[in-house]
């Protein structure tokens, strides 16, 4: 299984499928589709069922029961897309066998180490084998690892038809780094009980709770005068820009927070004397300091209208998604069967908050409840990515273990 899965991970990392969140289309990328095409191909040969590849680049298959009980029909998501933050096409992965516990360079010439100092978790996998990039790309195990693993459990399953299971549905979408993977996910027809994302990080993790989430942009209009006869005449829309901002609780940024701590996180900003823009994103696992975050932004738009003039700032704000907590918990036993999944595989369930959101957060309130497991990666979006190989193993043992547990459970 350890070489079925690597083999797969080490050929859907050469494609790139980067999404482009500038783009309006869906897929962002036409690329998207030749990973899409690969796996329908594969899913054809393993003989699955009702498998469909629609204009949007949603991919979807049925592996279908082989037992007589009516048991719960499984979900098994990932998405095709890499982060737009680095080059997505790894051609030259790097591969450390039998890990020492050291760092390790990824790229003499760049100077690039992967310290232990840097990351501490480097340690949990001494003696395994490891895969890092060469520096100039990200790795892409998200998720191309969850793909990798979901399809390998399903090539077991169909070699090994002793193994008794239900109706299993696989689904792949695009455009999940920015924000689409699910905008076009047709539930109805996914038609499953509940399923899980294979998304999350490091081995063992096990996520159903992830942040409420809003985006916020803050728009300045100022009035710009020759400096030489501004006094009481110019607004610089930058220095106003910068006010709203101090206005902000300074302990509620990303860099300060962590855990069940939501923050305010400035992600963009551009201006001139005459025009300024703030973009935001806000965030909170507790619905109600959710709400109050908002309202505290609101007000300090208000307080910046009464100083300076309702038409020199407007705001727009909208919520993205919530947290899928509210929709998991009425059907809690998909968390349970996911830890004890990994317990009888000797697998410390990490049972931790997202501190963002998965194509699952989304799908949860669309009437498909779907936790999210380790895929197995870390160091998601940038050169410093890497994924031991025998968490790519793992998580496809943890889906056939969830498999053979819902096999025995009716429906």
């Amino acid at each position: 299984m350890k070489e079925k899965v690597l083999e797969r991970f080490l050929r859907y990392i050469k494609i790139d499928t980067q999404s482009n969140e500038n783009s309006e289309t869906t897929p962002s990328t036409e690329k998207q589709f030749a990973l899409a095409n690969l796996l329908k191909q594969e899913l054809e040969s393993l003989g699955l069922k009702d498998i469909s590849l629609d204009e949007k680049c949603y991919l979807m298959a049925t592996l279908p029961s082989n037992i007589s009980e009516k048991v719960p029909t499984i979900g098994f998501i990932a998405h095709m897309d890499t982060s737009p933050d680095m080059p997505g096409s790894v051609e030259n992965p790097n591969f450390v066998y039998e890990y020492n516990g050291e760092d390790i360079v990824i790229n003499k010439e760049k100077n690039l180490v992967l310290t232990t100092t840097e990351f501490p978790e480097l340690k949990d996998y001494i003696g395994q084998t490891l895969i890092t990039t060469d520096g100039t790309t990200l790795l892409g195990a998200d998720d191309k690892a969850g793909i990798a693993e979901i399809l390998t459990a399903i090539e077991y399953l169909v070699n090994h038809p002793e193994i008794k299971h239900g109706t299993i549905r696989v689904g792949f979408t695009p455009d999940e780094e920015i924000g689409r993977g699910v905008d076009h996910f047709d539930v109805k027809k996914f038609n499953a009980d509940f399923a899980y994302t294979l998304d999350g990080g490091g081995i063992g993790e096990l996520e159903y709770e992830n942040f409420n989430a809003a985006g916020a942009k803050v728009f300045v209009q100022g009035r710009n005068i020759h400096p030489g006869y501004a006094k009481d005449k110019m607004v610089n829309a930058m220095l106003v820009a910068m006010e709203f901002n101090s206005l902000l609780p300074a302990n509620q940024r990303p860099e300060h927070t962590q855990d069940y701590e939501g923050f305010f996180h400035i992600v963009k900003m551009e201006g001139t004397v005459e025009n300024a823009m703030l973009q935001y994103i806000i965030r909170d696992h507790d619905k109600v300091k959710f709400e109050e975050k908002k309202k505290l932004f609101t007000e300090a738009v208000d307080f910046m209208k009464n100083r300076y003039g309702a038409d020199v700032l407007r705001l727009e704000m909208k919520d993205q998604y919530f947290n899928m907590k509210d929709q998991v918990l009425p059907v809690f036993h998909v968390v349970e069967t996911a830890k004890k999944a990994m317990e009888d595989l000797c697998i410390v369930p990490k049972v931790v908050p997202i501190r963002g959101g998965t194509d699952g957060a989304r799908l949860s309130y669309m009437g498909l409840p779907c936790p999210n497991i380790f895929a197995g990666g870390h160091n998601f979006h940038g050169k410093f990515e890497y994924v031991p190989v025998e968490s790519l193993e793992k998580a496809t043992e943890v889906i056939l273990r969830i498999i053979e547990l819902y096999s025995n459970k009716k429906a």
